[in-house]
């Protein structure tokens, strides 16, 4: 690896003038594109996130360990009430993550977020994305983008690169998975659903091509604007919707519960396939990491199992007054991160070591002390040198926090996202930005 970043940073010294002519058609290309978020196009890099075929493997069997195990957690939270109670979900959730089981999967879509060491392997959880993971046409776009660059032109004349197709296959598993619902139909019709606000990403219109192209009619449609009659969910072009690909989340939908009651009783009638389904949640919530740690957890996991969770996922607990004050919280705010059991895009996220003072963490947590939120460890992620070539022509090599995402369809692994940030905190709020993910291997002479 350290191998391929040298040979990389060697050919954009060597050619700097060609490296930022490339560097502005790279940024033309993604802000005329389709990789955007809530409107605005995703800011890259020169550099591609670059890992070898081993690092690659390495992060698929952890994810595969870490998804075995919240399977577990799904299952017996369906299946223990005593366990249940450790969640504290909402009433009406709870009824509808214990609704039947209509087919095998318990987590059909997820993008695992986690903290890797890329020098010595370790690594560390940072959250659990179910049916609302996004970003596969972000990766998709700034791959496009990275060959429209001199540096990389040039570096696969010695390394071989390859990425992730993360649109067809998941709707192969898709397709997989609804063949074993327990009302399942030849050629279902299947509906993208999420609250939209008139603003449709193009993620889902590849999405819709993929499934259209695997010979399935697909609808995006607005989750509120869906109509429940004669034990049918109807789209909004009147069509009856088989098969729900839900990128919807549930806090949202629980937000929202009387605006959407065609799509719950739909759900609750099984008149309608939904992948996934509403016992995802389980592993979405953050109040998971904190579950993860029970006794009445481990209780249930094997000895390797257990040992796992101690090594990989951070310390959590409830952000209470007596934990903040038992752990000296008010007193170490760089060890400390307070984020909301259920969010998305890192909203209502602070972090002690992200240039708070100490009476801006004081009263962050304060605020928000009893008010379902988490207090969490904090894990340094690594940092990994990238240079920005299309805002600062004299840019030099720095150094940028990494986070990886990995893509899991249908308990398979499906691939790589990365995100970086100047700051040691990534998220929207702070400086995130994506990086095309590559993976690389030296050319073989024949």
């Amino acid at each position: 690896m350290r191998e391929a970043e040298e040979a990389y940073r060697k050919i954009i010294d060597a050619n700097k003038d060609e490296c930022i002519k490339s560097a502005a058609v790279q940024q033309e290309y993604v802000k005329t594109q389709t990789a955007r978020y809530h409107g605005y196009f995703v800011h890259t890099l020169y550099i591609p996130k670059m890992f070898t075929e081993d690092m690659a493997a390495y992060i698929e069997k952890n994810a595969l360990v870490m998804y075995g195990i919240l399977e577990k957690v799904i299952a017996r939270y369906r299946s223990d009430a005593a366990y249940r109670a450790l969640f504290g979900f909402d009433e009406r959730l709870e009824r509808l993550i214990l609704r039947p089981k209509h087919y095998d999967c318990l987590l059909p879509m997820a993008r695992i977020d986690i903290f890797f060491n890329e020098d010595d392997y370790s690594f560390k959880f940072c959250e659990f994305n179910t049916d609302g993971s996004s970003a596969m046409n972000e990766d998709r776009e700034l791959n496009e983008a990275i060959k429209l660059t001199y540096a990389f032109g040039e570096f696969q004349k010695e390394y071989d690169t390859r990425t992730y197709e993360l649109f067809n296959s998941w709707v192969r598993e898709f397709k997989r998975i609804y063949a074993g619902y327990d009302r399942a139909v030849e050629k279902p019709y299947v509906a993208i659903v999420d609250f939209f606000g008139g603003d449709v990403s193009r993620e889902f219109t590849n999405f819709k091509k993929a499934f259209e192209d695997a010979g399935l009619e697909c609808e995006i449609c607005e989750i509120t604007d869906l109509k429940y009659e004669g034990g049918k969910l109807i789209s909004p072009s009147g069509r009856k919707i088989d098969a729900v690909y839900r990128r919807a989340v549930t806090c949202d939908i629980m937000r929202r519960y009387d605006e959407v009651q065609p799509f719950i009783r739909a759900a609750e009638d099984n008149a309608v396939c939904l992948i996934g389904d509403f016992m995802t949640q389980v592993a979405h919530n953050k109040i998971v990491f904190k579950v993860l740690h029970d006794d009445m957890t481990k209780a249930f996991l094997t000895r390797d199992e257990q040992k796992y969770i101690d090594e990989h996922i951070p310390r959590t607990v409830s952000l209470t007054e007596d934990n903040v004050n038992r752990l000296g919280v008010l007193e170490n705010k760089d060890k400390w991160v307070i984020k909301p059991e259920d969010s998305y895009a890192s909203r209502g996220v602070y972090a002690g070591v992200e240039g708070m003072t100490d009476a801006e963490w004081k009263k962050a947590v304060a605020d928000n002390i009893g008010s379902h939120y988490l207090l969490q460890e904090y894990c340094e992620p690594y940092a990994s040198v990238n240079i920005d070539l299309t805002h600062d022509k004299n840019a030099d090599y720095r150094k940028y926090s990494n986070i990886t995402g990995i893509y899991m369809y249908g308990g398979k692994f499906a691939g790589l996202y990365s995100r970086i940030a100047r700051n040691t905190i990534i998220s929207t709020q702070y400086s995130e930005m994506s990086l095309p993910t590559v993976i690389v291997s030296k050319k073989t002479s024949l």
